[in-house]
């Protein structure tokens, strides 16, 4: 069985997605969140600094676990609110097969703010 065949994307708009490596530094409940979520603060380096998000990542991850943890985040999508909570940049995961989201990371210590190549 044959897969439909993706559209192609140019370099230049691939590189114009700024995904970063970063550390969680904090998390903590999010109870006005519509669906459960974690406002999650990530270190993205000196560059860019620590930058806020909400995510809906309460499935496969608890607040204990999750500070220190290395993610990747995208940090050119400007911001938004969300139930009165400013989100700063995209947390980037993986939907298992229920939907629930399981983050994307690095299997090594990358530095906080590098950037996806």
């Amino acid at each position: 069985m044959s897969k439909a065949k993706q559209p192609d994307v140019s370099y230049e708009t691939f590189t114009s997605v700024d995904l970063r490596c970063g550390t969680i530094v904090k998390a903590e409940e999010f109870p006005r969140a519509r669906k459960p979520a974690f406002k999650v603060w990530v270190d993205f380096g000196e560059e860019i600094g620590v930058l806020q998000t909400s995510a809906q990542i309460t499935t496969h991850y608890d607040l204990k676990t999750l500070v220190g943890k290395k993610v990747l985040g995208c940090v050119n999508l400007g911001e938004k609110n969300i139930a009165g909570f400013l989100s700063q940049f995209l947390l980037v995961g993986f939907s298992d097969a229920n939907g629930d989201i399981l983050l994307a990371s690095t299997d090594k210590a990358a530095p906080n703010g590098e950037k996806l190549h």
